[in-house]
């Protein structure tokens, strides 16, 4: 029986998918894409600059050059490559239907003028349906109040985070001989705990009572191996998550490592610790993170100069490294040497825009807070990846504070879903507060 064809959709664009990612009118399939003239004008805005977003600005508006090589993008002109539908500028944003929204909100602002658009191609083709597409939630509901099909940009968005992959599991009542096997030889195979194709770099707790073993999968053995727990700079685990963790940094065949999880689980702390405890494996030490202003003002906004600006955004890493330290005695050797790894760039504490277009090749790079990048941004850090370099993103899927992300979008989360499968790969997520009892208190009940 013949597949029945699917009616066309045009899906109209707002400024913030193209922000999110600037090869999103390729991600509709054959559908048709419209692009509303004020987005042009938006983007336009957003062109200069270092940040991720004037990147992403500069390159759809390099696409669009080229698809204009093709005809008037007034006119629908095809998009490239096989079963691709159609995309056009939308020149004229005044709507003569049943709503505008200009008139319905009181005010010209471009959301408002990018609404109309959608409003005009509804009106312009009533055979298809018109949907607005927008990461910003508050555009879509005014979308959905003027009757307008409306949806987020899912491309990169994880459809059930609650099922995202933790990277542990307890496996309970074994036979005593098991565990004593793991101890006595310190490794297993999968089918001897019951576990089929784990996942390269799974960690187990495994129990029988009260004997228990910590184990994970070495994907290049196949076997079940024992770990124990171990110290970096004189931090020591405080729970098996965080033995794991350890673990997945301090592993030579361990590439790319992410720890998710609330505040006050030891992420960044346990990354940092584990990457010095590296230092003589490695050339450099990158400790970076996403500068997300407060209250939407540019860092610009606060006094000083540059140095000045960033410190209140990087003080979280100082304060871990601070807290290392302090683990030794002031007269320590240990203890003078983190002054001169950071005098001589050795261990380097930066904001990430800084750290954007350099070499990644022999180093630790700790990307800290990495649930405030996109997907595209996490790709772009991993792709500069060079050799004998390592990556760690830590970061809370639950506590973003950018704008047009969320729990399914970010780029932590993206990343966690999609490389779960590859030997390189290992991720933790740190469950239990270890920071102090008020700080559990308030992840729990507040």
């Amino acid at each position: 029986m013949p597949k029945v064809k699917k009616p066309k959709k045009i899906f109209v664009l707002d400024t913030s998918v193209i922000l999110y990612n600037h090869n999103s009118i390729n991600s509709f399939e054959d559908n048709d894409v419209a692009i509303p003239i004020s987005v042009l004008e938006e983007l336009d805005n957003f062109k200069k600059g270092n940040e991720t977003k004037n990147f992403e600005a500069r390159e759809f508006i390099r696409i669009m050059d080229n698809l204009s090589e093709g005809g008037h993008l007034q006119n629908w002109v095809a998009l490239e490559g096989k079963n691709k539908g159609r995309v056009k500028v939308i020149m004229n944003e005044d709507s003569k239907g049943s709503y505008d929204a200009i008139e319905v909100f009181g005010d010209s602002k471009p959301d408002h003028r990018i609404l109309n658009a959608a409003l005009k191609m509804r009106d312009e083709y009533p055979d298809c349906k018109v949907v607005m597409v927008s990461k910003d939630i508050n555009l879509r509901l005014k979308a959905k109040a003027l009757n307008l099909n409306a949806e987020d940009f899912q491309t990169g968005k994880i459809q059930n985070v609650d099922e995202l992959y933790t990277g542990k599991r307890t496996i309970e009542n074994l036979p005593t001989e098991v565990i004593v096997q793991l101890y006595e030889e310190n490794f297993i195979e999968p089918e001897k705990i019951g576990v089929k194709n784990p996942f390269p770099n799974q960690y187990f707790v495994l129990k029988n009572g009260k004997s228990s073993a910590l184990a994970f999968y070495n994907p290049i053995t196949k076997l079940i191996e024992r770990i124990e727990k171990r110290d970096a700079q004189r931090i020591r685990p405080r729970n098996a998550e965080q033995v794991f963790a350890m673990h997945a940094i301090m592993n030579p065949d361990v590439r790319l490592v992410t720890m998710q999880g609330v505040a006050g689980t030891g992420k960044t702390l346990l990354a940092l610790a584990c990457a010095l405890e590296q230092k003589r494996d490695y050339k450099q030490i990158f400790l970076a993170r996403p500068i997300v202003p407060l209250s939407n003002k540019d860092i610009g906004f606060l006094p000083g100069d540059i140095k000045s600006k960033l410190n209140p955004y990087m003080e979280p890493l100082f304060d871990n490294l601070k807290y290392i330290k302090n683990q030794y005695d002031e007269n320590d050797k240990e203890y003078k040497n983190f002054d001169t790894m950071v005098e001589k760039e050795k261990l380097l504490i930066s904001p990430l825009a800084y750290i954007r277009g350099r070499s990644l090749s022999n180093i630790i790079f700790i990307v800290d807070e990495a649930q405030n990048l996109t997907p595209h941004e996490v790709k772009t850090i991993i792709t500069r990846a060079g050799e004998n370099t390592k990556i760690i993103f830590t970061g809370d899927i639950y506590q973003i504070d950018t704008p047009y992300l969320d729990s399914q979008s970010n780029g932590l989360s993206y990343l966690i879903d999609r490389i779960k499968h590859h030997p390189i790969y290992a991720h933790v997520k740190l469950e239990k507060g270890e920071r102090s009892e008020l700080a559990n208190l308030a992840n729990d009940l507040l």
